[in-house]
């Protein structure tokens, strides 16, 4: 009887973007790598739209703003609309769908699209230039930072969870008595 293996078949691509992806399959869970693919779209949609802004009132891009009858349509109306889109994703349930690097992917760049207008869904006025736009840029960076804190310690941050889960158990049960 004649055994035969089943062999994954590899990506095609340039040799270096294939070690890249081994190193990713060996190193990072699927979790990990979908956090990863939502953060880097997120970081990457966020420069590429303010450029983008930038350009077009700058003049320095061919295109102006879009327009849907004789209306400006703010990036963020994208962005609600992408995650609008991966909700109905996530409620359908399908698990294959679910954990696709494009749907972590859709998510980064929908949320830094959000983000981006940040103020303006605050203040329900188009300050995008003005002083109080800037608190979008500073919302972004916020989350960029906070990620950044997160994902570098991530197993220290699930300790410190489970530390404090265990900690809280045994206060409500009065185990632990604090000075008083």
């Amino acid at each position: 009887m004649r055994t035969t293996s089943i062999r994954r078949r590899r990506p095609a691509g340039p040799p270096l973007v294939r070690r890249w992806r081994d190193t990713a399959d060996r190193h990072l869970t699927p979790v990990q790598r979908s956090l990863l693919i939502t953060w880097v779209s997120f970081g990457v949609t966020f420069a590429a739209v303010r450029v983008i802004t930038h350009g077009i009132r700058g003049g320095w891009l061919p295109w102006g703003n879009i327009s849907a009858g004789g209306e400006h349509l703010h990036h963020y109306n994208i962005g609600i609309v992408t995650l609008a889109g991966l909700g109905l994703v996530a409620v359908r349930g399908d698990e294959r769908a679910v954990g696709h690097p494009a749907v972590a992917a859709a998510y980064g760049c929908g949320t830094a699209l959000i983000c981006d207008e940040f103020a303006l869904l605050l203040d329900l006025q188009d300050v995008y230039w003005a002083k109080q736009g800037r608190i979008s840029v500073d919302v972004s960076l916020g989350v960029l930072s906070a990620l950044g804190v997160y994902l570098t310690a991530r197993p220290f941050w699930h300790e410190i969870g489970r530390v404090t889960g265990h900690h809280l158990a045994s206060v409500t049960r009065g185990g632990v008595r604090t000075a008083g």
